[in-house]
Order: structure tokens, then sequence, then C-alpha cells
């Protein structure tokens, strides 16, 4: 087992006005192992964290001068990673109040018990390293989404490949459809990593959650704002525009943006350009605008939810992306990856999945899709004996309903009757053979013997 690299000793600022006060916590934490500065008042205090990085703060709030409350909102701005405990003689509801809404993260009371302070301290100390470890890890999980991205080889997603492909290297603005957990997202940062390699470019993919972000905020978010354009604006702010540069803006849930604001988007479509807000003039912009949406952006434009226009200028090139319940025969490969990255993230050792469980797996309802395939393999991974999953690792609710098509013993037959579903439903949508075979991606005396082999009822053309 390799050695593990010695953490540096933490780093404690005690301040506080009371000499004794102060010197007996410091050689108290001394003791135990920290390294310790101290300082007599709020402004020396603000004077040492300007120049240098602490752990953690003790400060008492009655401080003459610049009082407790002071040092703490200089702390979250210079250092916002710095666990800040307060001290005082007299605690109220109302003072603890507004300490934890500025970011306090506890609270010491006089007499101060020296065994309570290395207590509060290394509990801090072991939430900050959590956290930390918890940040590692989701910027692995999302690295390692970055690296294989859009996973799948049916027919399906090879259509999304090729129209991912053939969009990449133009300006054109794309318009992502497709259900909840499907991976819309993922198609977006393949449209700007292959754009970016037919057309080096510095710029950045940017999301931003359409629905998430509430009404009067989202415009400041799109397209930023002038130093003075509203209370607190003390500085100039840019939007997601300027700050993707060349790059890419996701806009996901398009459909949810307010009305007043698809008319601000429509300009930024048609010239190029933004107001931010409090400006005089405008401002081009270079970015590349990908949306993604979940609804029928047609019947939305009927009910006067969302703008004609708009919808038009979005709808240059659409990529419906499949539910995964359409492209079945992508679920090993999903599995394969996502037990994977589960596992390797939660120290687990599996060699795979058995037989029963991937029956479960193929044949279940799906109906969040994708990343509700994450979660089932997640839990499995956290609930499974290694070295392999079992249909009692997963969700309960997996298995399909009494009459589901697909419901059989056989992995087999399960495939097959998706199978004879899949090639019934293309028919019906195309009822030319040649077509149809295309679209299936085999050849058209393959298509017959499947139309024999299955049974499969072809319909007038």
């Amino acid at each position: 087992m390799a050695n593990r690299i010695a953490r540096p000793r933490a780093v404690v600022l005690i301040v506080d006005d009371e000499l004794i006060i102060r010197e007996t916590i410091g050689e108290f934490l001394q003791q135990q192992g920290y390294d310790v500065v101290l300082a007599p008042s709020g402004e020396d205090a603000i004077k040492r964290i300007t120049d240098r990085r602490f752990d953690i703060i003790l400060c008492d709030i009655n401080l003459p001068g610049v009082d407790g409350l002071e040092v703490l909102d200089r702390v979250r701005q210079v250092s916002p990673e710095t666990s800040v405990m307060l001290i005082t003689a007299y605690a109220t509801v109302e003072n603890a109040v507004e300490a934890f809404q500025k970011g306090a993260h506890d609270f010491l009371m006089k007499p101060i018990l020296l065994e309570e302070v290395g207590n509060k301290i290394r509990r801090l100390l072991t939430l900050r390293d959590l956290s930390m470890e918890n940040q590692w890890l989701r910027r692995e999980l999302n690295r390692e989404a970055e690296a294989d991205r859009l996973i799948g080889k049916s027919a399906a997603m090879q259509r999304v490949h090729e129209l991912i492909r053939r969009v990449a290297p133009t300006p054109s603005t794309v318009l992502i459809q497709g259900e909840s957990g499907t991976g819309k997202e993922l198609v977006a940062r393949a449209i700007h990593r292959q754009s970016t390699e037919a057309r080096p470019r510095d710029g950045r993919f940017i999301a931003l959650n359409c629905a998430a972000i509430p009404a009067d905020l989202l415009e400041n978010q799109l397209f930023g704002h002038r130093r003075g354009a509203f209370t607190g604006a003390d500085r100039d702010s840019s939007g997601v525009f300027i700050h993707a540069g060349d790059g890419t803006v996701f806009l996901d849930e398009i459909g949810e943006l307010p009305l007043g604001t698809q008319a601000k988007l429509l300009r930024t479509l048609e010239q190029k350009e933004i107001f931010p807000v409090g400006a005089n003039e405008p401002v081009e912009i270079e970015a590349r605008i990908v949306a993604a949406t979940n609804k029928d952006l047609t019947r939305e434009v009927e009910a006067g939810r969302f703008r004609e226009d708009l919808f038009y200028r979005l709808n240059v090139l659409t990529i419906p992306l499949p539910p995964l319940r359409e492209r079945r025969d992508d679920i090993p490969e999903l599995v394969e990856f996502l037990l994977a990255r589960h596992a390797r993230l939660l120290g687990k050792r599996f060699t795979g999945v058995s037989h029963e469980a991937m029956q479960t797996l193929m044949t279940a309802r799906w109906k969040g899709n994708v990343r509700e395939l994450d979660n089932a393999i997640q839990r499995a991974v956290i609930l499974g004996e290694a070295p392999l999953i079992t249909p009692f690792d997963l969700p309960p609710d997996l298995a399909p309903p009494p009459n589901d098509p697909f419901a059989v013993d056989d992995l087999s037959k399960a495939v097959e009757r998706f199978e004879k579903m899949h090639i019934e439903r293309i028919l019906k949508q195309t009822p030319d053979k040649r077509e149809a075979a295309r679209r299936l991606d085999i050849g058209l005396s393959s298509l017959y013997r499947k139309i024999e082999l299955l049974g499969i009822e072809v319909p007038n053309s």
C-alpha cells in the first residue's frame, strides 16, 4: 500500500481582546499539535486573514472597534473555505441566527472549556475534510462522464452520433429534444468538444438550467449587468454569453424560459449581441447556443407559452434523443460503465451483473431513463456483496408489470420480443422496406428474414 502524504498541520487564528483568554487557548492548541496565531483585535485579525490562509478562526463577537461579525464577513469574502467559530459571553437566539446566516460554523460560550474547544475544532476539521473529499469525488465523477460521454452503439444512438458529427463543425444553433434523464447535456458537451476539435477555440462550455433559476435572476445570469444597474450592483458582471467566449452556452429546459426573456434571447440569436442590465450599448458575443427541452415546443407555441419566432430560430437543427426503453441493446454497455464507475468511487470490486439481474435491467420500464439506471446501479453497488450484482440488490420497482411484453424468464426471448416490437414500429412509420432496413441499419434480405422468423405483420404499403 502506498504511503499517505502527511497532511500539513492545521493553522488556527485566535481573536480576543482579553490576553489571558487568547494565550490560554493558544497554548492548549499548540499542545494539541496545531499552529496558532494570536490577534488582539478585529482590525489585526482582518489584516492577518488578508495576508495568510487559516483553517480555523476562533473570534470573540464583542470586540472593540471591528467586532466578530465584521471579521466573519471579511473571512467569507477572502477565504470562504475557512471555518469560523464565534466566542461569546452571552448567546441569544437573535445573534446566533445572525451569525449562522453570515456563515459561522459554531459557537463557544464563556467561560471556555478547553476540552470543548479541542472537540469542536476536530469536528470542524473533519467536516471540512469530508467536504473536500466529496468535491473531489464529484470532480472525478464529472471527469469520467466527460471522458466517456455518450455511451451506446444502437441504431438510435448511431443516428444521434451522426447528427452531432455533422453539426459540430458549424456555428448553427442546435435544439436537443428528449425526456428527462436521457443525457441531453452529454449531447451538448459532445457538440462542444467536437466543434473545438474541428476549429480550435479557447471558449468554455457553460450550462444553465432555465427551470432552476428564479425569473428575476435569470436575465442577470444570461446577460450580466453594469455597475449601478440596481441596488447592490457594485461592479460589472459578465453573463454566461460573455463568460463562454467563443465556446458553447447550453440552455437546458429552454421551454421554461419566461416570455419576456424569450424576446431578449431572440435578439441575441438574431444579432449575436446582448444588452447587459443597465447597459446603454449592446455587446457582441461569439458563443454558440445549444438548447434542450423535454417539452413539445410546437404545442407550447400553440398554447402561447413559447414564442414562435424563437422556436424557429432554435430549431435550425433538432437532435431527438431516444428514451432508454427505445435503445435497450445499449443497456449492457451502460451497466458495465456505471458499475465500474460506482464500484471505484465506493471502493468495491465487482466483476459484473448476474444473468437474472441483467434480465431485470433489460426488461425494466425506465421511466427515468439513463438517470434512473445510474441510480439503480449506484444502489446495487452500495447494497451488493461482490463480485456480482444480483436482483436482490436492485430497486424492487424495476420488475415489469405482469402484462409487460418483456416479462419472460429467458433473456433471449425478452430481446427477441423487443426486436419484434421495434421492427413493427419502424415498419408502421416507414412502410417502404428499403427505407425501413436503412433505418434499422440492416440489409434488406436480413429484414425479410426477420419478418418471417419473428412473425411480423407488415402494414399495407
